[in-house]
């Protein structure tokens, strides 16, 4: 009976991811889904990004955590939708739950939206299982987490398009080898793209906005 109870959880889900790809596919919005561990730097990531400008897409931003609305408050001068989704008063569960995102969502005038960014909540395993109806995966791993997160944490990575490597400012200050890290991705997905990032030095933002620019041109133009 339990397993049952999964299975059925799960398909609703599905189904809920799919009903949301399709609405941001009638209104031409691409939406990606940010996610890495707590402390990864995908809020400032984030930041860098809207600072850019994004050339100039209409943005908006859907923040995941178990509480708090530290995140969004830091987003906010922008000046640019933004709604909080908190997972604590439904059980707190570790990723973002596409009913969670669907009701969001709803804050949100589609028809006057080019790209919608999710930051998921912060986990290196939970958010890749689960499909929340989103045009790419994005994880996010600073140098300060390791080489061989990849090999331990294989899911998250192989199920996203496109690898963030943040902090690499600290990279002279750590034991770490970006070498050895791109070659672990590539053990687990050989396909996907990695770019390389500092928010505090800018270093790889450019990269990173135009990556998403032709990205979203394929949904828009």
């Amino acid at each position: 009976m339990e397993i049952k109870v999964v299975k059925k959880a799960l398909a609703a889900g599905e189904a809920v991811a799919g009903e949301i790809r399709e609405k941001l596919a009638e209104n031409g919005v691409y939406m990606v889904n940010f996610m890495g561990s707590p402390g990864s730097g995908k809020t400032a990531v984030v930041e860098r990004l809207l600072e850019s400008g994004l050339g100039g897409l209409r943005t908006a931003v859907v923040e995941g955590d178990i509480a708090t609305t530290a995140d969004a408050e830091r987003l906010a001068r922008f000046d640019i939708p933004i709604v909080q989704v908190n997972t604590e008063p439904f059980g707190g569960d570790c990723h973002m739950p596409p009913n969670l995102l669907a009701s969001g969502l709803e804050d949100f005038d589609l028809s006057a939206l080019d790209l919608v960014v999710v930051e998921n909540v912060g986990n290196l395993v939970c958010p890749a299982e689960f499909d929340i109806g989103e045009n790419l995966k994005v994880v996010v791993i600073s140098v300060a987490e390791g080489e061989d997160k990849p090999l331990k944490y294989p899911l998250m990575f192989r199920e996203s398009g496109l690898c963030v490597v943040t902090k690499t400012d600290l990279v002279g200050a750590l034991d770490f080898e970006l070498g050895r890290l791109r070659e672990n991705i590539s053990r687990v997905n050989g396909t996907i793209s990695i770019i390389e990032t500092s928010a505090r030095t800018g270093t790889g933002i450019d990269e990173l906005e135009g990556f998403l620019i032709s990205r979203t041109g394929e949904t828009i133009t």
